[in-house]
């Protein structure tokens, strides 16, 4: 391990106090720039590292509960049946599609830390009656856990109207079991947008989207452990841990809160977005009739199927993200 740091960021999407963001206004374009460039790699980290893990988790959320008996049964049907790129199915979609709700997850969550700091925290804080008025400036200034969550709330509903079109056409391909191109419904993710657009219209692409909002809401533990996670690295002295240390440990273990705190929901979204399109054929037509069914079928362990898989991909992915995120982000300063 390297010296020990003296301060990380309470986000990954760069690594800036919201101090440092608020004192020089001019960098903003710039930086939006350099996050839009690192969260390619980012993407790209978080798609190599976790597509795998993410494809076993959609088939045991979605396939009846005989046709795999475990998680690795399902790796090892795939991988029979389907080759190794069975388990990269739909990997397109996400992988063109993080390019985009990184540099917007970057943009909005950066615009509502400032936004609440500025309009909310920092006016309670100066407040008499305040008990961070006896703290340091440094410690007013910066943006408390609560607000990391709320702004990663906020910027989750924001990402959701660009994640759910392309998480809805990653599921339709992830559940496709035939091994040859030929026997699939559809061809790859072009084909799904054009078929889906022109049987059902763009409603029928954003599919699943007040599902996607409810997932997304749960953004809050996310960021607000991302930032109690990187407060206490920082802070302790048992083993001096490095920048790029601090995010791939504060990454992986805030993305097992959100999971923790989220899969549920999950569940329930991939249920709906892999549900007929025609609304004579289609089996849940509203949230809460995913929810029972999922319960009716398996109790309340079905609302944890595939969870292993997910939880498994959660921290090397997550973390990867973090660390390429950020690298890409201290090469281009």
């Amino acid at each position: 391990m390297s010296s020990p740091v003296k301060h990380v960021a309470s986000l990954p999407a760069g690594a800036h106090d919201e101090t440092a963001a608020v004192s020089a206004p001019k960098a903003k374009g710039n930086e939006n720039y350099k996050g839009f460039v690192a969260g390619v790699f980012s993407g790209i980290a978080k798609l190599s590292v976790g597509h795998p893990f993410d494809t076993i988790k959609v088939r045991l959320q979605t396939a009846p509960k005989s046709q795999f008996s475990g998680p690795w049964d399902c790796v090892v049907q795939t991988i029979r049946h389907e080759g190794f790129n069975g388990i990269y199915k739909g990997a397109t979609p996400p992988l063109l599609g993080w390019m985009f709700m990184d540099s917007l997850m970057l943009g909005s969550l950066t615009f509502y830390r400032r936004l609440l700091n500025e309009n909310v925290f920092q006016p309670l804080r100066t407040r008499p009656t305040s008990p961070h008025i006896w703290a340091s400036d440094a410690e007013r200034a910066r943006l408390p856990a609560v607000g990391h969550g709320m702004a990663g709330m906020l910027a989750g509903w924001t990402v959701s109207f660009i994640a759910a079109p392309i998480e809805h056409v990653k599921a339709r391909l992830q559940i496709q079991y035939a091994s040859s191109k030929s026997q699939r419904l559809y061809s790859g993710p072009i084909d799904c947008t054009k078929r889906i657009l022109a049987q059902h219209g763009f409603r029928g692409l954003w599919h699943g989207l007040s599902a996607t909002l409810l997932f997304r809401t749960q953004f809050f533990f996310w960021w607000g452990s991302y930032d109690v996670f990187t407060r206490a690295l920082q802070q302790q002295e048992y083993v001096p841990l490095s920048t790029p240390a601090v995010n791939f440990w504060a990454g992986g273990l805030s993305a097992q809160v959100f999971w923790l705190t989220t899969y549920p929901t999950d569940v329930i979204k991939q249920r709906i977005m892999t549900d007929s399109l025609d609304p004579v054929e289609r089996r849940y037509p509203r949230w809460r009739d995913a929810a029972k069914a999922v319960y009716r079928e398996a109790g309340w362990k079905g609302y944890w199927r595939g969870f292993v898989p997910c939880f498994l991909r959660a921290f090397p992915a997550n973390a990867a993200a973090l660390v390429a995120f950020e690298g890409v982000m201290r090469r281009l300063e």
